[in-house]
């Protein structure tokens, strides 16, 4: 699959919608769609550092295309439009000691990564008063479910989503998602949940589920908070509660400190032994283009954490590489993060932080696991001229680990050059 006939077939799709309705319905469709095209450049390199390491470095270099498209709605009381996502990724570097980067789809039997691999995503949508309801290709942004677009391209979901603003300050969110393509994939498949390291979840082996059901809401009580409460259920796995509050407290002329607290509880569904309470807080105050973070998390329970696999966890220590998820841990971080704006340098960012667990329980005669990793990024998006809108991030990160889990260095530079095409 070619970046040429992945433009077409994004082209077709929407003329073959939009032809089909009465001309007289067709200007808003037309007037208010919007089309863009992304070029992600992405070199990754990860290198394990612990004793017995089955790989001694990940590393690959891979192009990507993201093609997005979405229309207006047809003009009369119930609205008619359709989005479309194109994505093609494209091997640049790779071999099969370094492969597994989650850049590239690997071949299933050589493990080799494949030269190229895509998709095309159609999703239709409908809007009554200020209710829109999207059937199709869905990427959910949800403290229950958020899509990962950590890597060359993003996860997608196939599924039915309502999202409902019909009160001043409710936003309402419902639906069930049904089959997921990871994001170093083209093929869609059941959903499972995310397991291993030490999290203590079992389940019944080869247990996959195509139904995962949400609903929830959230609550702008004014410009200084909002509250929220979802809920999610992965038929065979977990249901999940999950209760938000977002506070920012004006201090003054560029102070400010905003308080983000989260709290879920997980608890079994079907096969598995899903157990967990997990709390988290994160405090940030700002001053100017400085911002000082400081969050801590809190796991409990007979297990660690549940999620979809794949997907990010709504975690206030959910970072580049680790969840600090796991049973019983325990985990601190601090933040730091600088805009060059308030200097007189727009679309520079600098951000650093470090993050620690321990009391992670291994099991029985087992001590307890401890694990601490930092992270860098700095990232710049050109604002003018020729090179608008080009963006260039390197993200750094190390990760360490006391009786379980790998130790790894890791680096990746991210060129993203997004064109708006009308």
């Amino acid at each position: 699959m070619s970046n040429t006939s992945l433009s077409r077939a994004v082209a077709l799709a929407t003329l073959g919608a939009s032809v089909t309705l009465p001309g007289i319905a067709q200007a808003e469709f037309i007037k208010d769609s919007k089309a863009s095209l992304e070029l992600r450049n992405f070199y990754f390199n990860r290198d394990f550092r612990q004793q017995g390491a089955p790989q001694a470095k990940a590393e690959e270099w891979a192009q990507g295309f993201l093609l997005r498209y979405e229309s207006g709605f047809t003009e009369g009381s119930v609205g008619v439009g359709v989005d479309a996502l194109g994505l093609l990724g494209v091997k640049l570097d790779s071999s099969p000691d370094r492969s597994n980067t989650g850049l590239l789809k690997r071949d299933r039997e050589t493990g080799r990564a494949q030269d190229e691999y895509g998709e095309l995503g159609l999703t239709a949508k409908l809007r009554a008063s200020k209710s829109v309801l999207k059937v199709g290709t869905l990427l959910p942004k949800l403290p229950v479910v958020q899509y990962n677009d950590s890597r060359l391209l993003p996860q997608t979901f196939k599924g039915g989503q309502l999202t409902s603003l019909e009160l001043d300050g409710l936003t309402f969110d419902g639906g069930q998602l049904k089959e997921v393509n990871q994001r170093d994939s083209s093929d869609y498949e059941d959903m499972t949940i995310t397991s291993g390291a030490a999290r203590a979840i079992t389940f019944r082996p080869g247990t996959t589920s195509d139904e995962f059901n949400f609903a929830g809401a959230s609550y702008k009580w004014n410009d200084s908070l909002t509250t929220g409460y979802h809920y999610g259920e992965l038929d065979e796995f977990y249901k999940q509660h999950y209760v938000t509050v977002v506070h920012l407290l004006p201090l003054g002329d560029k102070h400010s400190l905003k308080s983000d607290l989260r709290f879920a509880r997980s608890t079994d569904e079907g096969t598995s032994n899903v157990d967990n309470k997990a709390f988290g807080a994160m405090f940030t105050y700002t001053l100017g283009g400085h911002a000082l973070g400081l969050g801590y998390q809190s796991m409990s329970g007979d297990t660690g954490f549940a999620y979809i696999n794949g997907t990010d966890p709504f975690l206030v220590n959910f970072v580049q590489i680790g969840d600090f998820a796991n049973k019983d841990e325990k985990s601190w971080q601090a933040r730091y993060d600088y805009n060059f704006a308030d200097i007189g340098i727009p679309g520079l960012t600098f951000m650093t932080r470090y993050l620690t667990g321990d009391n992670i329980d291994l099991g029985a005669n087992r001590e307890e696991g401890k694990e601490w990793e930092r992270n860098m990024d700095i990232a710049y998006v050109f604002q003018e001229g020729a090179l608008k809108n080009f963006g260039i991030k390197w993200r750094n990160a190390t990760v360490r680990s006391t009786n379980f889990g790998s130790d790894l260095d890791e680096n990746r530079l991210i060129l993203s050059y997004v064109v708006p095409l009308w």
